[in-house]
């Protein structure tokens, strides 16, 4: 059925309707909220939250705007709402400064303070005013930089920059005028262009190519399975860093991270292994590591890589099991 008849089922409280009229709306109703939220489980809270509100709207519903404009600003103010009752999501490079890597890690902070990797990258939707690709958007870095903003600033970037919405369409959703959301966008703009790198992953991915960048993650991977620290640091930047949220610490610079690895990672002579993935459009890795009383690999992080050329500049590991059902991955592997 087209979209105009089922609305008018939906509208007569056909429920079956509805969902079939919000369902190619979904994924890109849940990357926005990830944005916005820098959390998969928070963005799939919101989706809920959202959905239901348009359920129980969707009577009412004129058409004035298109169908997905309309589903956009309720999404986006049940992430309002839900920024208002939660702390800022970061990564540990924005909680604290870097740590000796000779001292003992910090205890974990299990409050959810934490960004969440997300599981592969974004379709490029055509949004020909758009300022940064679809699959920019939910890099690691630009995440970040984003949970930096107040709530309202980040709604317009996201709608104005990412989506390609018009600043009319950015006001009728947040109910403000179009000078607020110009305003708004300009301040918004300085802050995340401080933040960000000069260069995209995904425009460093396509300088690389596939064949290399195969090669890199391969490298990697043989490297971190045999324990092979002199390889891995090679393949480092000269400030390169290391983070493991919820564990606060961090290091910087190839022979801190060195040192920790051999301290703490790759120490010993045991099974490991990484399976390669896409984590927000990024190379990264199911990380597995040894149970010796089970005799099992055990799912112990996601592992997100950002390239600086044919280096990586930044290892982010997600201490988390709980992402690998997102990525389709599963909790243990027999050996």
């Amino acid at each position: 059925m087209s979209e105009s008849t089922l609305l008018e089922f939906a509208r007569g409280g056909d429920e079956d309707a509805f969902t079939q009229l919000t369902e190619p709306y979904r994924a890109e109703l849940h990357a926005h909220c990830y944005r916005m939220l820098g959390s998969v489980h928070d963005a799939e809270e919101a989706l809920q939250e959202a959905l239901l509100r348009a359920w129980r709207g969707v009577a009412r519903f004129e058409g004035r705007s298109s169908l997905r404009s309309w589903l956009y600003t309720i999404a986006t103010n049940a992430c309002l709402r839900a920024i208002e009752r939660r702390p800022e999501r970061v990564l540990p490079v924005d909680y604290g400064p870097p740590s000796d890597p000779h001292d003992e890690l910090a205890d974990r902070v299990g409050e959810p303070i934490w960004i969440d990797p997300y599981p592969g990258t974004v379709a490029a939707l055509a949004a020909p005013a758009a300022r940064y690709e679809a699959r920019e958007s939910v890099e690691l870095a630009f995440i970040a930089a984003l949970q930096h903003l107040p709530g309202r600033q980040r709604a317009v970037l996201i709608l104005r920059d990412v989506l390609g919405f018009s600043a009319r369409e950015v006001a009728d959703t947040l109910d403000t005028t179009s000078v607020s959301v110009d305003s708004a966008l300009q301040r918004a703009h300085k802050s995340v262009e401080r933040r960000l790198p000069s260069r995209s992953q995904q425009a460093t991915l396509r300088a690389l190519g596939d064949q290399r960048l195969n090669e890199l993650v391969g490298g990697y991977v043989d490297a971190w399975e045999r324990g092979d620290v002199d390889t891995l640091v090679a393949m480092l930047t000269q400030d390169a860093h290391i983070a493991m949220p919820p564990i606060p610490t961090w290091y910087t610079g190839r022979e801190a991270v060195r040192a920790f690895l051999v301290g703490h990672v790759l120490d010993g002579d045991r099974p490991r292994r990484l399976l390669p993935l896409i984590a927000n459009g990024q190379p990264a890795f199911g990380q597995y590591r040894w149970d010796a009383t089970q005799r099992r690999l055990r799912a112990y992080a996601i592992t997100v890589l950002t390239l600086d050329g044919e280096k990586i500049r930044e290892i982010t590991a997600f201490l988390d099991a709980e992402p690998f059902a997102d990525f389709g991955l599963p909790v243990e592997l027999s050996w």
